[in-house]
């Protein structure tokens, strides 16, 4: 046998791995569009009214009320911030 066999895996020295470059994650986004007026619905809890009553055996009644307050809070806190955003609909139509 006459020589060493060189694994393929091997770098030959003196070359390096190309670097990749780098992401440029702090770029300038552009400018988002200008939100729409926002209408507050007068019905919050119709979703989840039309799916019925929950499936919670001598729980319903409680979990479709509880249901329902969650909603309204989470409707009037959602009014309230787009009243402080200045994007409540006026109702000029």
């Amino acid at each position: 046998m006459s020589g060493r066999r060189r694994s393929k895996g091997r770098r030959q020295p003196g070359k390096q791995a190309k670097a990749a470059p780098p992401a440029e994650f702090w770029r300038a986004a552009p400018e988002p569009p200008d939100p729409e007026e926002i209408d507050p619905s007068e019905y919050p809890t119709a979703l989840i009214n039309s799916m019925g009553t929950p499936p919670l055996p001598g729980q319903a009644s409680v979990a479709e009320h509880y249901f329902a307050a969650v909603v309204e809070r989470a409707a009037g806190v959602a009014t309230a911030v787009a009243a402080s955003a200045g994007l409540l609909d006026s109702g000029d139509d």
